[in-house]
């Protein structure tokens, strides 16, 4: 149990450090998938649809193994209780939609450079170990053991939250139905000409459309803005709310965690303490979200761009980014 201490500390810290320092560099670089794809031919170049359903799917697996073998759990025969496992449903129902019903329902997706599934991979290794670890874990189940407002509120939030990133999205699915729709109509006329094909890239540029109904009227990535509220939702009804009412002992050590986080000079000596004094109350959950934040954060803004740049003058200026009304 000593080892899977150390390591869920090790593998704590280090996932958080890491998607802080990858933030700025996403605002600079494009991740080579969706719109930002490279085209031709390359062994580096994969399947869009084939390659994501690999990479998410790792997420719920690996959940599903550490929860079911509670590994910072010292008793045997330990057993959930039934908020853990509404919260382990929640869990494995978004990544559900995610892996395998969303990709199977999508008529087409952009192909995705190695580096993104390899990417995902080790993200989703990493985080769907420490959510299931965390959630069959004896902090867990002490905080779950008792009837909180969070956790219906929380899960309140995890339901508007997954509805809206399944209705966004099914928005975006819509354009690239009707694009493909009007492709094979297309096709279908030229079978008759000298060749029979298409331009490829006439084919391609069609599946980007520009998205209308409900948060689509506020900001160009409601899709995210839902998940993030869903796992907003998820963190509330899992774990105490970050560096709020702490033990006596962990007050000194998340204190300075947040001074580091506006004291550069701090933060090399900071990288280099014991993981186990890492922000002791940042559990899984918040850092998830914590995750989701800043590695969406850069791609939506970018997008954003993407989209004025595409569309001109038609794209509606009073959209944000991402938060409606605010960024």
């Amino acid at each position: 149990m000593l080892e899977a201490k150390i390591l869920y500390d090790s593998c704590r810290k280090w996932f958080t450090l890491v998607s802080l320092i990858t933030c700025p560099v996403l605002f600079v670089i494009n991740a080579p998938f969706g719109r930002f794809a490279q085209t031709g031919k390359s062994i580096f170049i994969l399947d869009g649809k084939k390659s994501w359903m690999v990479m998410e799917i790792v997420s719920p697996l690996m959940f599903t193994f550490c929860f079911v073998t509670s590994p910072l759990s010292p008793a045997r025969g330990y057993k959930p209780s039934l908020a853990q496992y509404i919260l382990a449903g929640a869990y494995l129902a978004h990544y559900a939609n995610r892996a395998v019903i969303s990709p199977l329902r999508t008529p087409s997706r952009s192909t995705s450079h190695v580096i993104v599934p390899i990417s995902g991979v080790l993200f989703n290794i990493l985080n769907g170990s420490l959510m299931g670890t965390y959630l069959s874990s004896p902090p867990a189940s002490a905080y779950l053991s008792h009837s909180r407002p969070s956790f219906y509120i929380g899960l309140v939030l995890w339901v508007l939250g997954f509805a809206g990133n399944i209705i966004h999205d099914e928005i975006l699915l819509n354009i690239r139905r009707k694009a493909k729709s009007k492709a094979d109509g297309k096709i279908s006329k030229n079978r008759n000409t000298a060749d029979g094909k298409m331009d490829p890239a006439k084919s391609t540029s069609e599946h980007y459309a520009i998205p209308y109904g409900l948060l689509y009227k506020y900001v160009s990535y409601p899709n995210y803005f839902c998940e993030w509220i869903e796992w907003a939702g998820f963190a509330l009804a899992a774990s105490p709310i970050p560096f709020s009412v702490l033990p006596s002992s962990a007050t000194v050590t998340n204190a300075e965690f947040i001074r580091t986080l506006s004291s550069p000079p701090a933060i090399s000596a900071f990288i280099r303490a014991p993981s186990s004094s890492f922000a002791p109350s940042l559990t899984p959950p918040w850092i998830f979200l914590l995750n989701e934040l800043v590695l969406m954060l850069p791609r939506a803004y970018k997008g954003h761009q993407w989209y004025k740049q595409r569309f001109g003058e038609s794209y509606p200026k009073d959209r944000k980014v991402v938060v409606p009304f605010v960024l």
